[in-house]
């Protein structure tokens, strides 16, 4: 029994020491040293100093070889993060380039929205006159500012500090300056731009409906696609590319995010001069002073151009980020909707006040009109701000549409009260509304911010407003007098589809 209980008590000895802990540690390392002295085999090292004499020759090598990774770590980590971090940007900017796009496309699409809206507004007999305007807004358009256009809104400035570039061709700004290869984002900014100015010149088509020749009309979308919008755009926008550019309206620190003036009231104002130099539509205003409502012929698709705007502005407003950087674009999209729900609000109790009843076009235009105001601020301004600004521009496109009517300026869509009066609004509100934790910071008077801000917004509103009615009626006033601009009173009776077009969009069917 002897051995057995010795060999019991060596197996837990081995096991106490093992665990290195408990009170009777030192107890089991005697009986263990003991054990083994009197068996004639070498006793365990009883010292620290004596067990690191013994282990020092391997301590010595893994210490040499630990000094070795401490001297070459360094350089591999930082090979790595490199190695690492190229991918990673590359992920990121291919990001950006696919969200510009898909928010171009969506931006697209509002072309669609601005036909429907227009069409439906109008009588039938002259929508296929608007579908084909809205159709060569687009297409002549794009080829106007490709050919001209683009460069002279983003190319290298003449003058820094107040704008203007040299117009040509886009190509030369699509390519990488190192390789000459074609740069993808350079190509996706192209087309994000391209769809909004079609925006731009599509709205003037609305105010000038009904009673416009095809052919002149032709003629002053590709003017105000190649010079007239990239020209405020240059002032507004010119350093979007080339980041070293300095405009003019840059250098004052202008704030318009996507465009309710560069965009919008660019527009609507354009539009203002041409319902002007063409005249209201016959039997609209009667000699007596009364108005003679012209009611558009299809609810039902001015409606759904409402919503296809609707949607399309996820792209306008969260697409001019260009990029999907923190997520802003999420923001932006909340205050954009909140905007647009409170204008249309806001347009339906106002026209339900004044006229007894809920009017729908008025309703429908409220929520245009909160889209175009939000557009400017959209970055910088709160979900609350949003609200309010969208509830203001509904209150003030109904009052706009009554005012103008007042004065007998004929605008058949509400296009100048819901672009350039609520566009040139929405500007403005910037300075107020602007809240500090937002976009850039820029704070508003409501939060505390300066008055220069205001003054600055006023500025870039007041020379968007000249520069458009300047060019407006020299545009149309030389084609009234040369080519004509208005279609006659007969043609006018008889609707512009089938005399200009030899079509109708609703063709009556034989039984």
């Amino acid at each position: 029994m002897e051995p057995l209980q010795s060999g019991f008590a060596l197996l837990w000895a081995k096991a106490a020491i093992g665990c290195q802990s408990g009170p009777n540690s030192r107890i089991v390392r005697a009986l263990l040293y003991s054990r083994q002295k009197a068996e004639g085999r070498q006793p365990p090292v009883r010292s620290r100093l004596e067990l690191l004499i013994r282990i020092w020759p391997v301590l010595r090598v893994a210490l040499a070889f630990l000094a070795l990774v401490m001297i070459l770590l360094p350089g591999s980590l930082s090979l790595s993060a490199q190695t690492a971090a190229e991918p990673l940007a590359t992920l990121r900017r291919e990001a950006d380039i696919l969200w510009t796009c898909i928010a171009a496309f969506m931006v697209f699409l509002m072309q669609a929205g601005f036909a429907y809206v227009e069409a439906g507004f109008i009588r039938a007999r002259n929508v296929v006159n608007i579908l084909m305007k809205n159709l060569v807004d687009f297409s002549a358009g794009s080829v106007g500012f490709w050919l001209v256009g683009f460069a002279l809104m983003f190319g290298p400035v003449l003058w820094s500090g107040i704008g203007l570039s040299v117009p040509g061709m886009a190509d030369s700004l699509l390519t990488d300056a190192a390789s000459g290869k074609p740069d993808a984002f350079n190509y996706a900014f192209f087309l994000f731009q391209v769809v909004f100015c079609a925006t731009a010149a599509t709205i003037v088509s609305g105010a000038m409906a009904e009673r416009t020749h095809f052919y002149s009309y032709i003629v002053s979308t590709i003017i105000i696609s190649s010079l007239v919008y990239p020209v405020f755009g240059n002032l507004a926008w010119g350093n979007l590319l080339i980041d070293t550019n300095e405009t003019l309206l840059t250098r004052l620190g202008f704030i318009d995010f996507a465009g309710s003036t560069v965009v919008h009231s660019v527009g609507g104002w354009l539009g203002l001069t041409g319902a002007i130099m063409l005249g209201p539509r016959s039997g609209k205003y009667q000699n007596d002073g009364r108005i003679r409502p012209i009611f558009g012929h299809n609810m039902s698709m001015a409606a759904l151009g409402v919503f296809l705007l609707w949607f399309g502005w996820f792209g306008f407003n969260p697409g001019s980020t260009v990029s999907v950087g923190e997520g802003s674009f999420a923001v932006i999209a909340v205050v954009t909707n909140l905007a647009a729900a409170t204008g249309a609000i806001g347009a339906m109790i106002l026209s339900w006040i004044l006229f007894r009843r809920p009017d729908i076009s008025m309703s429908l235009n409220g929520a245009l009109a909160g889209l175009v105001a939000i557009t400017a601020g959209c970055y910088n301004v709160s979900p609350t701000g949003a609200a309010m600004i969208g509830l203001i521009a509904g209150l003030i496109v109904v009052l706009s549409v009554i005012f103008f009517d007042k004065i007998h300026i004929d605008d058949p869509v509400g296009a100048v009260s819901v672009h350039g009066v609520c566009g040139a609004w929405g500007t403005l509100a910037v300075a107020f509304f602007a809240h500090p934790d937002f976009g850039d910071g820029t704070s508003g008077l409501l939060y505390g911010g300066p008055w220069s801000l205001l003054g600055t917004q006023a500025i870039g509103v007041g020379i968007a407003f000249a520069w458009a009615m300047f060019c407006g009626f020299l545009i149309f006033s030389t084609l009234k007098f040369t080519i004509g601009l208005r279609v006659s009173p007969d043609v006018e009776l008889d609707g512009l589809d089938i005399i200009e077009h030899g079509n109708e969009a609703y063709p009556e069917q034989d039984s």
